[in-house]
């Protein structure tokens, strides 16, 4: 079934003067040369700087490493191949015959990589006032959504900034059990704090930071009346 690409623009909230590219956005590489990766290149870049952006207007207060953190919640590939399906992008894809018996119009990867080449194709087209209005439209809610930057921190960096902030000593990791084989070790490791009293909490997992990380949550859950 083909699937009018007037709707896709209408989606979009743009509307393209050449169609041409808009075609060229949708077309993967399995079709032939005239193909959306160099589009997808640009769009990975118009996407990046926008996100980052609007980003730095919305929290003056922000350091770099926060910024980068919450731009790369939001661009990521699962964030794209979401959005991507929402604009059910798979109908309008046009891929070759050995990526269509593949189940390639179902491949989150290409749905995705082909939502950045439609912002490099508008970025051409349109310009980049339009590319900007179309990316703020389409990731309005995620921005919404997006947590403080300092819940994006892991942590054990968390912990250690929350115990400094109170002139506080920093905590103490102690691996109590290595259990199971070589490729299968599971760590169970105690997380100290000398607060008003001594705490202790445990975290459990696969490898030592991941238990550590959980240990340090569970003691930030503490410290904070959890």
């Amino acid at each position: 079934m083909t699937y009018p690409l007037a709707d896709l623009a209408k989606k979009l909230g743009y509307q393209f003067a050449d169609l041409n590219i808009l075609q060229q956005a949708l077309t993967h590489r399995s079709v032939g040369s005239r193909n959306n990766e160099r589009l997808e290149f640009l769009g990975d870049a118009m996407l990046g700087f926008v996100i980052a952006d609007e980003l730095y207007a919305r929290y003056p207060q922000a350091r770099e490493g926060e910024l980068s953190r919450l731009r790369s919640s939001l661009v990521r590939r699962e964030t794209l191949a979401e959005l991507a399906r929402e604009l059910q992008i798979s109908h309008y894809l046009r891929l070759g015959p050995g990526e269509r018996k593949s189940g390639g119009h179902q491949r989150d990867s290409i749905a995705a990589n082909a939502l950045e080449a439609l912002f490099g194709a508008i970025y051409l087209d349109g310009g980049f006032t339009s590319c900007r209005q179309c990316i703020l439209s389409l990731f309005a809610e995620k921005l919404g959504e997006v947590p403080h930057p300092d819940r994006l921190k892991d942590p054990k960096t968390r912990l250690q900034e929350y115990l400094q902030a109170r002139q506080l000593a920093l905590p103490e990791y102690v691996v109590l059990e290595v259990s199971g084989t070589a490729h299968a070790q599971t760590f169970r490791v105690n997380c100290t704090v000398n607060a008003a009293e001594k705490l202790v909490t445990e975290g459990k997992a696969r490898s030592r930071r991941h238990a550590e990380q959980e240990a340090a949550m569970k003691m930030l859950e503490l410290l904070n009346g959890g």
